[in-house]
């Protein structure tokens, strides 16, 4: 999914891109807010879990989280160093298996951590928020008990994913038909979306695309028919929470949400892309935006792999990703020799690999 530059009163009316504003909420609104002035630990530990770990890395690096004063990243969910002395950030999902972990790191006389400041990517229940109460030894020790409704992917400037790569066969696949793999697909990818919409302190009119409905009684509807209408209904309940408990959260509709199916463009699928992001994602063995290739090392007797990053902060990325092939490779060829010209470094580069080329 996608989105343009959002234009958000919440940030000061400051015209920012879509990975910008995540980026800004992460390390200002939830890293930078655990400084208090009186703390005995100036450099802390944040822990995430898999699904908080994508989220933070789509938007933010490690020296933005160093910057904030992180000085360790830990995962949740594997055997961790007891530093008392050190306070603690959780930035995790509100399930019951990460609230359980965050209270065996706490509780006790002997916790992990001098103090905790707990995150969580979307809404929690009031359940899970019992079961911390419950806990009398861990209360005193945390120093934040917060919603950041930040559950999403920033995939680049403009778009994100909710991270369902099963979302056609749980949802629309021969035993789609009410299983417990399609309404956990559904309250995912509502929670998710929500969640872009409170970062962005947006408010939409939500329309969908709803079933066709049929005189002929033998027509019936079907669980995908009513995939968008399930959607939209979930993603408006998330809405209204917002509404009622996020402070300067909109009252009033500020944009158009709209939920279709594939349904509504069956041949988009079958159409290969031919743009230079979409060659470059089903042609190269890429990890992510990573791409990992050999290139001649020094000596050229032998090679050595390099990694490339192919994201917004590359400007021959941003100029080309969007480009028919074709025309991506005229405008690089032409980049390169206008480089070559201009540069004496490159054009002896140019021709001892010419040459490795040659002899290999």
């Amino acid at each position: 999914m996608s989105m343009s530059d959002s234009d958000s009163s919440s940030h000061g009316g400051d015209q920012k891109t879509f990975r910008q504003i995540s980026r800004d909420r992460l390390l200002y609104e939830m890293l930078r807010s655990t400084k208090v002035k009186d703390s005995k630990s100036t450099w802390k530990v944040l822990i995430m879990d898999k699904i908080t770990v994508k989220v933070m890395s789509y938007s933010c690096k490690m020296a933005d989280i160093t910057e904030e004063g992180v000085s360790l990243v830990e995962d949740l969910y594997k055997r961790r160093q007891p530093l008392p002395s050190m306070d603690a950030i959780y930035f995790i999902q509100p399930t019951k298996e990460n609230v359980v972990r965050f209270l065996a790191d706490m509780s006790g006389r002997s916790p992990l951590y001098r103090k905790a400041f707990v995150f969580f990517s979307s809404p929690v229940n009031k359940e899970l928020v019992t079961l911390i109460k419950k806990d009398a030894s861990v209360l005193p020790r945390i120093g934040a008990l917060s919603e950041m409704n930040l559950e999403y992917f920033a995939i680049d400037s403009q778009g994100f994913v909710t991270d369902h790569e099963k979302a056609l066969e749980e949802l629309f696949g021969e035993n789609a038909e009410g299983s417990h793999k399609y309404n956990a697909c559904l309250n995912t990818m509502a929670i998710r979306v929500a969640t872009v919409l409170a970062s962005l302190r947006e408010f939409p009119n939500v329309r969908y695309r709803a079933a066709k409905s049929s005189l002929d009684v033998s027509m019936l509807t079907t669980l995908r028919d009513l995939v968008p209408t399930k959607l939209a209904a979930a993603v408006w309940n998330y809405l209204a929470k917002y509404k009622a408990t996020i402070p300067d959260f909109p009252q009033r509709e500020t944009c158009e949400l709209l939920i279709v199916d594939r349904s509504i463009d069956q041949i988009a699928p079958i159409i290969h892309e031919w743009t230079y992001d979409a060659m470059c994602h089903d042609l190269l063995n890429m990890d992510g935006n990573k791409y990992t290739h050999e290139v001649p090392s020094k000596t050229g007797s032998t090679t050595e792999k390099k990694e490339v990053l192919l994201e917004d902060h590359d400007p021959i990325w941003l100029e080309l990703r969007d480009a028919h092939i074709a025309d991506a490779s005229e405008r690089l060829h032409e980049k390169m020799t206008n480089f070559i010209t201009k540069n004496k470094a490159a054009q002896i580069h140019h021709s001892s690999r010419g040459n490795w080329l040659l002899n290999s």
